[in-house]
């Protein structure tokens, strides 16, 4: 294949992002000779990205709003920094045209399509509308936002139950609740809107049918600005739990290649309709014969290194290309798909029993598997915390084998070295899924892993060696004044809490900070604060700490989070599995359950308040 040249206008990247694709991002540009900027939070400021990065500047904040969703905040160190490009990764605001265009508004080059594309496709609402004009038609839904449960129920009565309330502006399933009956209509739909606010900062949400048992395939594409669209081949992503994909693969197993064939072409014509430009995915559900689109995903895809290693193709790499002007330099002739990659996502959650908590915490140790074939990418190191205030994906392992067996084969020693402590990981899941002969015969669906997996066997995971999301008790924010190269700042800086005037505030040397001539040292001077070779503080509470006995009439909550709804007072009769009330941590709500019947004597919590694991919020006697 012809390879696309490497000269690019683009000098220096800010990556409004975190974690491992901010990581993956920086690699390419290092590649390319492009500098990259990162920003943080005030939880962020030792971060991988923000080691890894030449230059880094502060949002403020803790949680995502506070930060990464700041688009103000991310201008001002666009400004600062003098980045002439932004990559958004995915998640925040990838996926935000308002975001885009102010960035374009500047002079500055968006890595990711125009908004006007993105106002059509990032809105899952508009681009289903996009895709019939394309004549590629969608799942059964309704083409505008809700409004009122009253809807959801009189669509499920008209087309069947379940039915799916899913986010308009955005994916991954993340505010997308299957309502079963109409009495659980009006709390999915609160609930939906409320994960779709605090994920992608709206709250519309949209409905459509829920399919029995369907796979789901994505194909990825690029565009280039001068009229070419290509389609690279399609990914299988459909072992999933609470609709958030764990494992994904490509080729797709059994997959009939005119099926393929016509699930490229119409990718193509789907991007063509809205004037796609740069990398995107455009995913369909599969049943009984027939495929239907689903989504079209305006940035690039956690799941993207599975096309790369079958494709050859660095697509960070072409992102930042096509985003320079630069047309693509291959055509769909040119593209060559080869042998079969798999890539298992490890997400801080402990799925013993197949409930997959999430299991916010500092990483003890993280040993990286190795080996032919073997890439794992990663936006934590040991010593990193994992917050409960954003996304639990810790690391992405991938494989490439000839076929399928040997990649799934060599997955399972791959995930046999990896060695995560510290916090509760899903490992032991992706192991189960790989070894099961539903899997090793591609019978598997969207729905497999939480209706036909057994999970029962995996053992509970020793998580969480330290709260996590929360600024550390023993380091305080301080200002000073310093000189640099004659300029006076006024710089602040964590440092442990009673110390001497700056002493041991780490500046901006070391083996993590910047590279010489790079980094701006009023931006990057962060403390340490942390115990030699990162190890978590002592006496510090565990994630999973303290749960409740069976039967107890003491309701704790299993992990680190905040309280967004309350759902009774005292003297309320309850009986064993009625939900007392909704934590959300990681971004995911999880319902807080009596473990007995009886009648709510205590209720100590309210909503809005950030609860400990272990931490009892109501007790019924």
């Amino acid at each position: 294949m012809r390879r696309a040249s490497v000269d690019t206008v683009l000098e220096k990247v800010l990556v409004a992002n975190r974690g491992e694709i901010a990581v993956r991002v920086m690699r390419t540009c290092r590649e390319m000779g492009i500098a990259t900027v990162a920003v943080y939070s005030d939880l962020d400021r030792d971060a991988m990205h923000v080691r890894m990065a030449d230059e880094a500047y502060a949002l403020g904040g803790q949680t995502a709003a506070e930060s990464y969703l700041r688009t103000d905040a991310i201008l001002s160190a666009v400004a600062r920094s003098g980045a002439d490009a932004v990559h958004p990764g995915y998640g925040f605001l990838s996926e935000n045209p308002d975001f885009a265009r102010a960035v374009t508004d500047r002079g500055v080059t968006f890595v990711g399509p125009p908004p006007e594309a993105m106002e059509v496709m990032g809105d899952k609402i508009s681009s289903r509308l996009a895709a019939d004009r394309a004549g590629v038609p969608g799942v059964p839904g309704r083409s505008e936002p809700l409004s009122s449960p009253d809807e959801v129920v009189a669509f499920g009565e008209e087309h069947g139950w379940p039915v799916a309330i899913k986010a308009a502006f955005g994916g991954g399933g993340r505010g997308m609740k299957v309502v079963r009956t109409a009495a659980e209509a009006a709390d999915a739909l609160e609930s939906a809107q409320r994960e779709a606010q605090a994920y992608f900062g709206r709250p519309e949400v949209y409905l459509e049918r829920y399919l029995a048992w369907p796979r789901h395939i994505e194909m990825q594409v690029l565009a280039d600005a001068h009229g070419h669209v290509l389609w690279l081949g399609e990914r299988d992503c459909s072992c999933q739990r609470r609709h958030q994909k764990l494992i994904e693969e490509s080729p797709a197993p059994d997959f009939p290649d005119a099926m393929r064939q016509a699930m490229g072409a119409a990718a193509v014509e789907v991007s063509r309709a809205c004037g796609y430009v740069n990398a995107g995915t455009v995913e369909f559900l599969v049943q009984d014969g027939a495929f239907y689109f689903l989504e079209m995903n305006t940035r690039l895809q956690v799941e993207h290194p599975v096309t790369e290693l079958v494709t050859g193709l660095d697509l960070v790499a072409c992102q930042l290309r096509i985003a320079a002007g630069e047309p693509l330099a291959f055509g769909q002739d040119d593209i060559e798909r080869r042998g079969h990659a798999i890539e298992v996502r490890i997400n801080a959650e402990d799925p013993a029993g197949g409930r997959f908590v999430p299991s916010p915490g500092t990483i003890a140790a993280f040993d990286a598997p190795s080996g032919p074939g073997v890439r794992l990418d990663a936006g934590y190191a040991a010593g990193d915390t994992v917050s409960q205030y954003y996304d639990n994906l810790v690391a992405k392992l991938v494989v490439w084998a000839e076929d399928r067996d040997a990649a799934r084969r060599r997955m399972l020693r791959a995930l046999g070295e990896t060695r995560i402590e510290g916090i509760a990981t899903t490992i032991r899941a992706d192991e189960a899924i790989l070894s099961h002969a539903d899997f090793a015969d591609a019978r598997h669906s969207t729905k497999w892993v939480e209706e036909r997996l057994d999970l029962s066997q995996v053992p509970v995971a020793g998580g969480g060696t330290a709260a996590a999301g929360e600024l550390e008790p023993d380091r305080e924010l301080r200002e000073v004044t310093a000189e640099v190269e004659g300029r006076r700042y006024r710089l602040k800086l964590w440092v442990p809490a009673g110390a001497g005037g700056a002493r041991g505030a780490g500046g901006t040397g070391g083996a993590g900070g910047p590279r010489s001539g790079r980094a701006t040292g009023s931006e990057r001077a962060t403390g340490s604060g942390q115990a030699a070779g990162g190890a978590p503080r002592p006496g510090a509470r565990g994630a999973h700490s303290g749960g409740p006995a069976s039967g107890s009439g003491s309701v704790a909550v299993p992990m680190q989070g905040t309280i967004v709804k309350v759902l009774v007072s005292p003297g309320d009769r309850v009986q064993a599995g009625q939900t007392v009330c909704i934590l959300e941590a990681m971004k995911m709500e999880n319902a807080i359950n009596a473990e007995r019947d009886g009648v709510v004597k205590e209720v100590r919590v309210s909503a809005g308040d950030s609860v400990g694991g272990g931490d009892v919020v109501a007790v019924i006697e």
